[in-house]
């Protein structure tokens, strides 16, 4: 069975293009690129076409991760594209529930910290980096890298 994911925050500088590439990252060192696809979006248009933050593709690329996603906007037909769609925060959860063309759409949204281990158990979203110095852009990674883990495992489970 084939997973597609969306990842989606606000400009997809940041948190969303971030997730992908850990996801990416992820599924490539399982052997699952041929049955897992990724893709990230925003839900602000202001950034698009634009590289990641370029904090956050170096905070990324000292973990080993290429961010080279171009921002995009959530569109409608991505509801129809993806079986997820994985939200860093609230915000993004209310604005993608908005931009959903049904309710039954609407099922496919889910917060990322629903993937969280115990380490993140207290947080219920993933913080925007992008006012935060550099301790923010690594905290972020700590918590995608936890969540598109858990994310893993729980296709992993239902695959079987």
């Amino acid at each position: 069975m084939k997973h597609k994911i969306l990842f989606l925050c606000l400009g997809n500088i940041c948190r969303s293009p971030a997730a992908e590439g850990v996801m990416r990252s992820l599924v490539e060192r399982e052997g699952l690129r041929d049955i897992i696809e990724i893709d990230s979006a925003g839900t602000y248009g202001g950034h698009r076409g634009d590289l990641p933050d370029a904090r956050m593709r170096n905070a990324a690329a000292r973990r080993g991760y290429n961010l080279t996603h171009r921002a995009r906007l959530l569109r409608e037909e991505d509801f129809d594209e993806f079986d997820m769609i994985i939200v860093m925060d609230d915000m993004n959860y209310e604005a993608a529930h908005r931009i959903s063309p049904s309710r039954k759409h609407s099922e496919r949204i889910f917060r990322m910290r629903d993937f969280f281990s115990e380490r993140f158990a207290d947080y219920s979203y993933v913080p925007d980096p992008y006012y935060e110095g550099v301790d923010g852009f690594e905290l972020v990674l700590d918590m995608l890298e936890d969540g598109c883990a858990g994310l893993l495992e729980t296709l992993k489970q239902e695959s079987r």
